[in-house]
């Protein structure tokens, strides 16, 4: 237990309390967290958009800035506004690099989680295999970990919203379809970190789409934000990403809100199949098709209570991301937070 101690006070991670109190035995010390002695940068950057943000070590968002960001810039002009981003950020709370201990990352495509590599992403030219960790590592020193943004999401609701669920399910409906899955309550990435890619999944009763990545009849070219868009702009609304089908759900509507609702059954079948295979205890709607509200929702719920049996149902709670645009960074930051105070880590002779 000393030597646990002095390893902890070695780093500045634990300090000593003003409030022990006294047994009337031998003199006591108490110890507590110090959540200020490193701080995390994190990013979440989607097709569109970039959120960054700086936290301590409790998981609490210091400074943090969101912008229209295009992943389609490609790597290095998008990662060197990130890098600037948290320059500005760290200045604005009072911090600088030297107290950085690492820097957590959500992409939008497939990552290979042990390296931190895109592989073939559909959606983000110039991307593949671009070694974001190295990028970053050697500006700032730190370890980089780089995940999907589904599963820093999901990461960010387990942790801020949902810490007692040890089996949840969260799905982002976006420009595209992904899910994150929680298990005994850790991140499940499967063998080579793409478990959770539900946007694949063949929908067999609908007209064979075609997908984005040459195959067709997918969950996502015909559930996904811009598949949504384009069918209402056959129908004369102005609609070209998520975001305006949520603003013409919000005027009302009524060709999106069906839409929306439509959208939310077909989601509803293949979440379906997940509930009577895995059982989660939660599954919560994100992205920003989620903020179409109970329109989406009930769609969901409809499917998936009608095909999933009482026993798998009975206590399932669907409902909508409690962090909304928020969950991104706050799970890019607990995945770095998570590895830096693992024990192997605090071991480290160097990680001070």
């Amino acid at each position: 237990m000393s030597q646990r101690i002095d390893a902890l006070l070695l780093q500045g991670l634990i300090v000593a309390a003003d409030d022990a109190a006294r047994s009337g035995g031998r003199p006591t010390t108490a110890y507590a967290f110090n959540r200020s002695a490193r701080m995390v940068l994190a990013a979440d950057l989607g097709v569109t958009h970039a959120r960054v943000a700086v936290a301590d070590l409790g998981g609490a968002i210091l400074a943090e800035r969101a912008t229209d960001l295009p992943i389609s810039r490609g790597p290095e002009p998008t990662l060197s506004w990130v890098l600037d981003a948290f320059h500005e950020l760290l200045a604005e709370c009072g911090h600088t690099f030297a107290e950085v201990c690492g820097v957590g990352i959500g992409l939008p495509g497939p990552v290979e989680h042990g390296t931190g590599k895109t592989v073939s992403p559909p959606i983000m030219p110039g991307w593949n295999g671009f070694p974001v960790p190295s990028w970053f590592g050697t500006r700032l020193g730190v370890p980089v970990l780089v995940d999907n943004d589904v599963n820093i999401m999901t990461l960010g609701e387990h942790w801020a919203a949902h810490p007692d669920a040890d089996h949840l399910v969260f799905v982002k409906m976006g420009t595209g379809i992904g899910c994150g899955i929680i298990t005994g309550g850790r991140l499940h990435r499967g063998a080579q970190g793409s478990a959770g890619d539900i946007g694949h999944i063949r929908v067999p009763a609908v007209d064979p789409v075609l997908c984005r990545c040459g195959n067709s009849g997918y969950l996502e070219a015909v559930a996904g934000g811009e598949a949504l868009a384009a069918q209402l702009r056959i129908l004369g609304l102005e609609a070209f990403d998520s975001r305006d089908v949520v603003r013409l759900v919000k005027m009302g509507n009524t060709p999106a809100i069906r839409l929306v609702r439509q959208c939310g059954r077909e989601v509803g079948g293949v979440l379906a199949s997940i509930v009577n295979f895995f059982n989660p205890a939660v599954i919560m709607i994100g992205g920003d098709l989620a903020e179409a509200g109970e329109h989406l929702l009930a769609g969901v719920r409809e499917v998936v209570y009608a095909r999933s049996p009482p026993l798998a149902t009975q206590r399932l709670g669907i409902r909508a991301s409690q962090l909304g645009d928020r969950a991104g960074v706050m799970g890019a930051a607990a995945m770095v937070i998570e590895h830096v105070l693992a024990p192997e880590a605090v071991d480290q002779p160097n990680s001070a």
